[in-house]
């Protein structure tokens, strides 16, 4: 362990739990300078005070001279930790954290609730338009599936207003007494 640590930080490095999670390294100011994740906080976040510890980037040893103090937040699972993490950096804009040019954000199932006939679609976008947001999803295929599901269980639509055929098709099936049965709802939609 690095001898410089003061005593408050190196109780919090022995105190790191053996769990996936988020970690905040913070300056003398009290901002976090990195954010980082990892499926074992203990291991990973004590790596960087190891003795002669790089992993390579220029900044390395900038970065571990100005961690005063630590943070973690404890997640169920690695992709939990995940979107935690980018949704952290985010937030705070670390001075150390390398900031993704695509700006990734993960998908959402949006269900637009204010329209007559709401929508059921896939957004990258979160808007406050009192619609309703589900995810965020990690992976595609199981969002798509779920997503798949809600329309053959519910009668919801997926084209936009602009069409006349799509509006007045949805106006026809939410007319139909709620007895008749989702298998017809179904193939009805599907024409």
């Amino acid at each position: 362990m690095n001898p410089k640590l003061t005593e408050e930080l190196r109780h919090k490095l022995d105190a790191l739990p053996d769990l996936p999670g988020v970690y905040l390294m913070r300056n003398a100011d009290n901002r976090p300078i990195y954010i980082g994740k990892a499926k074992n906080l203990r291991n990973r976040v004590r790596s960087y005070f190891q003795e002669g510890s790089d992993d390579g980037r220029k900044q390395f040893k900038a970065l571990v001279e100005k961690v005063v103090d630590l943070e973690y937040i404890i997640t169920e699972t690695e992709q939990e930790a995940l979107i935690l993490e980018a949704n952290q950096i985010k937030a705070h804009r670390p001075r150390y954290n390398v900031y993704l040019k695509d700006d990734k954000k993960y998908p959402y199932i949006k269900v637009t609730v204010k329209e007559p006939f709401p929508r059921v679609y896939v957004t990258r976008a979160l808007v406050s338009d009192g619609s309703r947001y589900f995810g965020p999803y990690t992976s595609v295929g199981p969002m798509r599936q779920a997503l798949e599901v809600v329309k053959r269980l519910h009668t919801v639509r997926s084209c936009r207003y602009n069409t006349l055929k799509c509006t007045l098709h949805f106006s026809w099936l939410s007319l139909l007494p709620s007895a008749v049965s989702s298998d017809i709802r179904w193939q009805l939609r599907l024409r």
